[in-house]
């Protein structure tokens, strides 16, 4: 069985049958369709080795598995590595995957998988400031995209710590700040006036980029956000703790908006059950909104903002594609490609 048989069967040329192959995106869908139909009535199976040979390339890419946190947010990475898996699928190529605890140890299993493994790109995700893996990555001349934009020092980012987006290699991103904008925008329009925030510790660019989204929506409704913020790492203790220190000082707000879904559970607990300085029966019920609708979100009713994640996995492949098979990166031939995708608020009980 050979490429050829299957170009006759499909009524196509043998190069339009290696582009379904090897380069799917240069072929139209319906043709596509009609090839992988032969190929599957036929029982073709390419020579991957041969494939490799010819072309220099494995089809092969890597992205890294996050460690496992508090199970909630986690399964936000679960969802964007399946849909990755589809995407590269359907783009040709396969995901390997690998383990690091943080920047340095990703780094060196960059280094290891590149002696051990042919290669073609690397997919990363989580980028915060000055991040040091794509430096290393760039230096080296190997293709990678990231998930999550590249971040302007801290101390060179404008008001409410909105850093510039610099554009020195493909990148695809939720739109953070816009997200927390329209939760915000929500329990303004609702007639909410003291909404405080619940987000991750300053210098976190993601976080930065979330607290700016509040901030920014109260200043254009004339609200000072001032004394109605908190920070703490992600976690349901961290995020209960955070809200009843917000309950308890001064007049308490009547939102919470919250960075992420695991805060805004804890933050849940704080106005559902009695503490120190405050209790359920002391004022209004208290609307919270989270961040990344997860399962949990979904099942006990909370608002959250949802992220698009399927469609940039897909994203991320794409401009994986430019950079490998038209190989614009390495020639100059055209800049490295960006995508911002805008989240959606998902309301339920919670307010």
């Amino acid at each position: 069985m050979t490429i050829a048989t299957v170009a006759k069967a499909a009524r196509v040329s043998r190069q339009t049958v290696s582009n379904v192959l090897n380069a799917p995106h240069m072929v139209r869908e319906e043709t596509r369709a009609r090839v992988r139909e032969a190929i599957t009535a036929l029982g073709y199976r390419a020579n991957q080795a041969a494939r490799q040979m010819r072309t220099g390339r494995s089809r092969l890419i890597a992205v890294r598995i996050e460690p496992t946190r508090d199970g909630v947010n986690g399964s936000v990475l679960d969802r964007f590595l399946h849909g990755l898996t589809e995407s590269a699928e359907g783009a040709g190529y396969r995901v390997m995957l690998y383990t690091a605890a943080d920047a340095p140890a990703e780094i060196e299993a960059y280094d290891q998988l590149l002696g051990a493994y042919e290669l073609d790109a690397f997919v990363l995700t989580g980028t915060d400031h000055g991040d040091p893996r794509t430096a290393w990555l760039a230096e080296r001349d190997v293709p990678f995209v990231t998930f999550g934009r590249p971040w302007s020092d801290p101390a060179e980012a404008g008001r409410d710590g909105r850093g510039a987006l610099p554009a020195g290699h493909p990148w695809v991103d939720v739109d953070n700040g816009a997200g927390v904008a329209q939760a915000t925008q929500r329990l303004l329009d609702n007639g909410h006036r003291r909404i405080g925030f619940i987000g991750w510790p300053v210098g976190s660019g993601v976080g930065d980029d979330r607290r700016s989204g509040w901030a920014r929506t109260l200043r254009s409704a004339g609200l000072d956000p001032t004394g109605l913020d908190r920070q703490a790492p992600d976690g349901f203790d961290q995020g209960e703790a955070a809200a009843r220190d917000l309950l308890a000082h001064g007049e308490p707000p009547t939102a919470i908006v919250c960075a992420s879904d695991s805060l805004a559970l804890g933050a849940l607990r704080a106005v559902r059950v009695p503490g120190p300085g405050w209790s359920p029966g002391a004022g209004p019920e208290i609307a919270v909104t989270g961040f990344d609708d997860t399962p949990v979100a979904q099942a006990i009713g909370l608002t959250s903002v949802s992220q698009p994640l399927a469609r940039a996995a897909a994203c991320c492949v794409e401009l994986l594609t430019d950079v490998l098979d038209r190989d614009t990166a390495r020639t100059g031939s055209g800049a490295p490609r960006h995508v911002l995708l805008r989240p959606s608020l998902v309301v339920r009980q919670s307010g």
